[in-house]
């Protein structure tokens, strides 16, 4: 028997009724899930809970801003350690233009600030522009030291690097000149690690140059040697480091605008390598070790391309395959919008012109290089995902 107009009309507002129930009940299922996915993993707590009251104000002058110095608003350092060997990791800050800090960590988030007492040197020169800061055990003693790095536009005496060693008690001592590591390059960070395999902690010091290199200038500087601005590698020579970059096959180009550094065992084969990330169109640094004091660069044999702007780097194995992974961050926005107000500089002639000098692939984005496990890597930052986070600096992994 066929249903009655009427009967119809009563069964489809059944089904509606039902429908709508159910994309309610997807609808409030979805709410609930998303509500938990927002809740916070971590709170902010205030100077006032934590006793850190550091902050890295910077103020322009006619002499010094971002049109004479293009890196003013880069930002300093931190580092965290354990100075004390109690168990609690230690925070040193570097400020720019400020005095640096170092605070002891007391346990449940509470720190003191411990500088005056632990050297007044430690807050650094007077007139010198601080920039990255690394803890690490130098002279192994089994105490973290403080290594600080120096740049802007000041005179040699103002910007040579530091280096606290630590003499137990929460007490530091400079000693920069002692070891060999008082460069007064145009540093960002130092890196420290075993390069050599001879049990002690060798360094790289990141540079940068501070004058902007124009488009068709680059061929000319590619060869040449810049001390200021060139990275130099530091062999540690029974607890005093010699420079052996020029032997050692260290790039030390003007071109050169180096913001991030990495070392690891990239290829495993049981030496240290580093991956260095530069600044406008120098290429990347993929610094496969040669086992033999000397390292070679391999970012165009092994990398299909690169981040334009390379800032902050990690070396990581993020898909556990047992292969270290590298993600190299860059300035590439998520929207539209600003993604067109940012690309002046990625357009067809200036990627033609890069290419003619041999400054290789380069694009405004995140580069995600996964490990292929032959010597070569995959770039899928935009496949995973992770391409677009905007003017990102650094992607420490957890």
């Amino acid at each position: 028997m066929n249903a009655s107009p009427t009967n119809t009309y009563s069964m489809r507002i059944r089904r509606s009724r039902a429908g709508y129930t159910f994309l309610c009940l997807l609808f409030f299922m979805g709410a609930a899930i998303y509500g938990n996915a927002q809740q916070p993993l971590f709170n902010l707590l205030s100077a006032k809970e934590t006793g850190i009251t550091f902050s890295n104000d910077v103020s322009e002058s006619e002499a010094l801003n971002i049109l004479s110095y293009e890196y003013f608003y880069n930002g300093g350092g931190i580092a965290v350690g354990d100075i004390n060997n109690d168990g609690l990791p230690d925070l040193f800050f570097t400020g720019n233009m400020k005095p640096n800090r170092l605070y002891l960590n007391q346990g449940n988030f509470k720190f003191k600030d411990i500088t005056q007492q632990a050297s007044p040197a430690l807050e650094g020169r007077k007139d010198g522009w601080k920039t990255g800061v690394t803890m690490a055990d130098v002279n192994g003693d089994g105490l973290l030291d403080i290594y600080i790095c120096y740049s802007g536009k000041k005179a040699d005496d103002v910007r040579r690097n530091q280096l606290f060693i630590n003499q137990g008690s929460n007490k530091f001592k400079e000693e920069a000149s002692a070891y060999g590591l008082d460069d007064l390059g145009y540093s960002t960070q130092a890196a420290f690690f075993d390069y050599d395999n001879d049990g002690d902690l060798d360094m790289f010091l990141l540079n940068h140059n501070i004058k902007k290199i124009d488009n068709m200038e680059f061929a000319r500087y590619k060869g040449e040697v810049d001390a200021l601005a060139g990275n130099k590698l530091f062999k540690n020579d029974n607890g005093h480091f010699t420079d052996i970059s020029k032997t050692a096959g260290i790039v030390q180009s003007p071109l050169t605008f180096g913001l991030g550094i990495a070392a690891a065992d990239i290829n495993k084969d049981g030496w240290a390598d580093i991956y260095v990330t530069n600044d406008y169109n120098e290429p990347d640094y993929l610094y496969l070790n040669n086992h033999n004091g000397t390292f070679t660069d391999k970012s165009k044999q092994m990398l299909r391309h690169h981040s334009h702007f390379s800032m902050g780097v990690d070396i990581a194995d993020f898909n556990n395959d047992a292969q270290f992974d590298i993600l190299t961050l860059d300035m590439l926005p998520a929207d539209n919008h600003r993604q067109k107000s940012l690309q002046l500089q990625e357009n067809y002639e200036t990627f033609g012109l890069m290419l003619s000098q041999d400054l290789y692939q380069q694009y405004m984005r995140n580069m995600l290089h996964l490990n292929n496990g032959d010597g070569t890597f995959s770039e899928i930052g935009q496949l995973a995902g992770v391409s677009s986070t905007d003017w990102s600096w650094c992607p420490p992994d957890c």
